[in-house]
C-alpha cells in the first residue's frame, strides 16, 4: 500500500511536528484536535503556528499539504486515510475512546499508531477487535520531529508483519527517520537510557555541589553529548515536561529499577515549576537572559547571577582526545564524570536482554534520539570493558551480566572486513542496515585511510576517494585542504571513479578555523594568510573543473568555508535539514574561498540576461547579511544550489546516493564560468550610498559598512568602468585582497577575538 493521505489527531508539540514532517514529504495530512468555541479549528491552527515558529517545515510552500480541522466536524476525513497517527494526551481512557471512533470510521486497511512512550501497547488495544489490533503499532517520534532522526517502532502481540514493514518503509524513506524496532518495555530505548543519564547528572550535580554551569561543562561535549548539558537540556525541553517524563517512567518501571533512585525532582525544581520558571518557553529556568546577559540559578538559594564562562582545560582535552581524560582525573569534575558515566553505562548494560539481545538498538537510539556521538556500549569499548568492570568491583558495585560477558573483549568488532556486534549469551552478529542505508562511521571501521591527519582523512571506497573532515565542528585549515588536494591528485593520477566529500558528524563544516586565522594576524603573517587563501581557492577550483565526478554530501551546517567546498562540487546530494550559507561578514571578513565569486555567477545564471546588475545586487545582499537557508528548497531559491543538486530526507541514505551519482554522468553538471562584464563604478557607488544611508538609519554599524563596501567592490568590479571584463581568477584575486584588507583592521580583529574568546560577535 502507498501512503497518500495521513491524519494526525492531537495538534500539540508532537502532533503538529508529525504532521509537519508528513507535509515535508509532500503528502496530504489532516491535523485535527478538539473543537474550540468560536473558532472550532483554533487548536489545529495553533499547531500550524507552532510549526512556523520552530521551522518545522522546509518552506512555507509545504503548508499547502496540511489541512486543519477538528474531531467534531472533520472526523469523516479519516475514512480514506492510509495512516492515522494519534498524539493526544497521555491518558489511557481518552486514547481507548478515540480508537473506537477511529475503528468505526476507517477502513480495515488503514494503519493506526500512537506516539505514546509511557503506556504499554497491550493496554492501549486490549479491548479492541483483532482486526484493529493487527494494524496497530506505536510510532514514537522525538521532538523536534523534523530534526530528530529517531523513530521507535513498537509492535503489539497481534500486529501484522506487513503493517510493521509499511510503517518502517514509510518512516524511513518518506519521513527520513532512523527506524529502530523496540520491544514493548517502559520508555523503549531512547528515553529509558537517555532520561536515566539526564537524571543521574542532575542528582550528581546537586549532591556534589556543582553549579549548572560546571555540570553542563562536563556533561556535554567532553562526554560526546550535545553542549546543552543537563540543565540546559532541561530548560530546552521544559522543566515541567521533563519532570513529567521522569515521573511517567517511575510509574511504569518496577520498584527496584535503578532509575527510581535518580528520578526525584530537585527540591528547588518544585518551587520553580510553581513559579513558572520552566525553561526557555517561559524565558527563565536554570538559565535566563537579562539584557542580553546570561544568568544562572543557584541550586541552593534560587537566586540568579551572571553565568561565568569556565576555562576548563580538562574538558577541552576530553572533547578532543576522549572521555578517559575525565575519568582519570581525581578532581571534583572527574568524580562527577565517573559517577554519571559509570551509572549510565552500567544501567544500559543491565537492560540487555530485557530490551533486546544486543547493544546496537540502544546505541542507535542514543545517537539518533539524543545526539550522542557514541552510544553507551561504544563508550564502554572506548574505555575498555575491563577498566569499567575493575573500577565497579573496587567500589563494591554490581557488574551487569552483559558487561561481564565482554570482559577481555568488546561489544563491537571487525571480523574479516565485517562489522559485528556482541549478542547476549555468546556469539556475534553482523550489523545489517536496510537496503540503501549506509553510515560512513561504520564503514570507516573496516577501512584504513589512504592519507590522514588530525583534522581530515581520505579513504578508498571501492575506487572512489572519500574525503572526511573530522576536526572540532569540522572547521577547515591548511591541513584539511591538503588532504582534499591529495585526494584530488590520486583520483586524477590513478584514474579512480570520482571524489565524494562527506562525513557522519552533526555538521558538515562550520567554516574556516578562526583560530588559524587569528594565528596569522597575531604574527602579522599576511603572506602566509594569502598563501592559505590561494591554496584553498585552488583546491576548490580543482573540484569544479575536474575531469571526473565530484559530489559533496553534506549534513547539518555547511557554513562559510565549509559551504565554499560544497559550492564547488559538480553535484550536491544533501540532507533535507541542511543549513547553508556564507556568514563571514558577521566576524568582519568576506568569503575568500570562491564564495563571493560563486554567489555572483549563480545569481547571474539564475536571473539570466547580459546585464549583471541585478545579480550583483542579489549577491551583495546575500553576502552582506550573511544569509543562511535552513533547507535545500530555500537554498535553491537563493541560488545556493543548482538544478542538478538533490536532497534526501534520511541522512543515512546520502552516501549510497552519492556513490550512485558518481557513476551517473547525467547527474554531474560542469561549471561554466566565462568572463563577466562588470556593472562598474556607478553601481559600486550606489551600493556604498545605500550602505551609508542604512548606517545613518541605525541599521548597520560602522564596521558593517566597511565589510559590505568590500563585498560591493567585488561584485561590481569597484572603480572600473561599466562593461569592464573580469575573469573567474580576477574574482578569486579580488576576494583575497578584500580579506587581507579587512584582517588588517582593528575592528575585524576585535570581532574574531570576541567570537573565539567569548562566543559572541561584537557589533562595532
Amino acid at each position: 500500500m502507498t501512503i497518500k493521505k495521513v491524519a494526525v489527531i492531537g495538534a500539540g508539540t508532537m502532533g503538529s511536528g508529525i504532521a509537519g514532517q508528513v507535509a515535508n514529504a509532500g503528502i496530504e495530512v489532516w491535523l485535527l484536535d478538539l473543537p474550540s468555541e468560536g473558532n472550532p479549528n483554533a487548536l489545529a491552527e495553533r499547531g500550524l503556528e507552532r510549526l512556523r515558529e520552530t521551522v518545522g517545515l522546509m518552506s512555507e510552500d509545504y503548508e499547502k499539504y496540511i489541512k486543519l480541522g477538528n474531531t467534531r466536524d472533520d472526523f469523516h476525513q479519516l475514512g480514506d486515510c492510509d495512516w492515522v497517527a494519534e498524539a493526544v494526551v497521555e491518558r489511557l481512557d481518552i486514547k481507548r475512546a478515540l480508537y473506537k471512533q477511529i475503528d468505526e470510521v476507517c477502513s480495515e486497511e488503514t494503519l493506526v499508531s500512537s506516539n505514546t512512550s509511557s503506556i504499554p501497547i497491550k493496554l492501549l488495544v486490549e479491548d479492541m477487535p483483532i482486526s484493529f489490533r493487527k494494524r496497530f503499532a506505536i510510532t514514537h517520534f522525538f521532538n523536534p520531529v523534523r530534526f530528530m532522526p529517531l523513530l521507535e517502532l513498537v509492535r503489539g502481540d497481534d500486529t501484522a508483519q506487513d503493517v510493521m514493514d509499511q510503517l518502517e518503509g514509510f518512516c524511513d524513506k518518506q519521513l527520513g527517520k532512523g527506524v529502530i524496532s523496540c520491544l514493548d518495555t517502559p520508555g523503549f530505548l531512547g528515553n529509558r537510557v537517555g532520561c536515566f543519564a539526564i537524571q543521574a547528572a542532575l542528582q550528581a550535580a546537586n549532591e556534589m555541589g556543582l553549579s549548572p554551569v560546571q555540570a553542563d561543562a562536563i556533561f556535554g561535549r567532553p562526554m560526546g553529548i550535545p553542549k546543552t548539558g543537563v540543565f540546559g537540556l532541561y530548560d530546552l525541553i521544559g522543566i515541567d515536561l521533563m519532570s513529567d517524563v521522569a515521573q511517567s517512567l517511575v510509574n511504569t518501571l518496577p520498584s527496584d529499577d535503578a532509575f527510581n533512585v535518580e528520578a526525584p525532582k530537585l527540591p528547588l525544581m518544585i518551587d520553580m515549576i510553581a513559579n513558572g520558571q520552566t525553561g526557555n518557553k517561559q524565558g527563565q529556568g536554570f538559565y535566563r537572559r537579562v539584557n542580553g546577559v546570561r544568568e544562572v540559578i543557584d541550586l541552593n538559594t534560587g537566586e540568579y547571577s551572571v553565568a561565568e564562562r569556565l576555562d576548563l582545560p580538562l574538558a577541552l582535552k576530553a572533547e578532543k582526545e576522549g572521555v578517559m581524560h575525565l575519568l582519570a582525573d581525581d578532581s571534583l569534575y572527574g568524580q562527577f564524570a565517573w559517577r554519571v558515566l559509570s551509572r549510565t553505562l552500567s544501567y544500559a548494560a543491565s537492560l540487555i536482554p530485557e530490551v533486546g539481545d544486543n547493544p546496537l538498538g540502544v546505541d542507535d537510539a542514543m545517537k539518533l534520539g539524543y545526539n550522542w556521538i557514541k552510544g553507551p556500549f561504544a563508550l564502554i569499548d572506548e574505555l575498555g570493558s575491563d577498566y569499567l568492570i575493575e573500577r565497579l568491583e573496587s567500589e563494591g558495585r554490581e557488574v551487569p551480566p552483559f558487561l561481564r560477558e565482554a570482559a577481555g573483549s568488546t561489544f563491537y568488532r571487525v571480523n574479516d572486513g565485517d562489522l559485528q556486534t556482541r549478542v547476549f549469551g555468546g556469539g556475534w552478529r553482523s550489523i545489517e542496515r536496510p537496503n540503501g542505508v549506509a553510515r560512513f562511521n561504520e564503514t570507516r571501521q573496516t577501512l584504513a585511510p589512504q592519507n590522514t591527519c588530525e583534522v581530515a582523512s581520505w579513504f578508498d571506497l571501492d575506487d572512489i576517494a572519500l574525503v572526511e573532515f573530522h576536526s572540532k565542528a569540522n572547521a577547515l585549515d591548511g591541513d584539511s585542504m591538503a588532504i582534499l588536494a591529495d585526494a584530488l591528485d590520486h583520483v586524477e593520477s590513478k584514474n579512480m571513479r570520482g571524489l565524494i566529500v562527506h562525513n557522519d558528524a552533526q555538521h558538515f563544516s562550520c567554516g574556516v578555523n578562526l583560530q588559524a586565522v587569528r594565528g596569522f594576524f597575531r604574527n602579522e603573517d599576511m603572506v602566509g594568510l594569502d598563501a592559505f587563501l590561494a591554496h584553498f581557492q585552488n583546491t576548490v577550483h580543482r573540484m569544479s573543473v575536474a575531469s571526473f565526478p565530484v559530489v559533496c554530501a553534506p549534513v547539518g551546517m555547511s557554513l562559510g568555508g565549509g559551504f565554499e567546498v560544497v559550492l564547488h562540487s559538480k553535484q550536491v546530494i544533501c540532507h533535507a535539514n541542511s543549513t547553508m550559507g556564507l556568514v563571514e561578514s558577521g566576524v568582519g571578513v568576506i568569503p575568500a574561498g570562491g564564495g563571493c565569486k560563486e554567489t555572483l555567477y549563480r545569481w547571474h545564471e539564475t536571473l539570466g540576461g547580459d546585464d549583471l546588475t541585478k545579480a550583483a545586487w542579489k549577491a551583495f545582499m546575500n553576502l552582506g547579511y550573511g544569509r543562511t537557508c535552513t533547507s535545500p528548497i530555500l537554498a535553491k531559491e537563493q541560488a545556493m544550489l543548482r538544478s542538478n543538486d538533490r536532497f534526501l530526507s534520511n541522512r543515512d541514505r546520502l552516501l549510497p546516493k552519492a556513490i550512485a551519482s558518481i557513476d551517473s554522468a547525467s547527474e554531474q553538471q560542469v561549471f561554466s564560468r566565462p568572463d563577466l562584464a562588470m556593472p562598474g563604478v556607478t553601481e559600486f557607488e550606489k551600493m556604498v550610498k545605500w550602505l551609508e544611508q542604512a548606517h545613518s538609519d541605525g541599521k548597520l554599524t560602522p564596521h558593517n559598512v566597511v565589510v559590505a563596501t568590500e563585498l560591493a567592490r567585488i561584485v561590481t568590479g569597484g572603480d572600473v568602468e561599466a562593461g569592464s571584463m573580469m575573469s573567474e581568477q580576477d574574482l578569486y584575486d579580488a576576494e583575497r585582497r578584500a580579506f587581507l584588507s579587512l584582517i588588517a583592521t582593528d575592528a575585524t580583529r576585535e570581532r574574531i577575538n570576541s567570537m573565539l574568546d567569548t562566543g559572541t560577535t561584537v557589533q562595532n
